[in-house]
């Protein structure tokens, strides 16, 4: 069963584009580092934007005659 938690993150978190999502993932993995289990179930969470952030980078390449 998800955790209504986290996939609430992660619908939000779809609408947003790369600089934000990648600050995001970035603020949330050093503060994972720093300070082991201060949001529940952050593993979790980081696991997930970091797929919607691959997701994105994979969605944005167009090819070089396209624009």
């Amino acid at each position: 069963m998800p955790n209504p938690l986290t996939g609430a993150l992660l619908r939000r978190a779809q609408n947003l584009r790369f600089p934000r999502l990648a600050a995001l993932v970035a603020t949330l993995f050093v503060l994972d580092l720093l300070i082991p289990d201060v949001i529940p179930f952050i593993d979790e969470i980081l696991l997930g934007l970091a797929t919607l952030l691959l997701a994105n980078l994979r969605k944005r390449r167009t090819p070089l005659g396209e624009v």
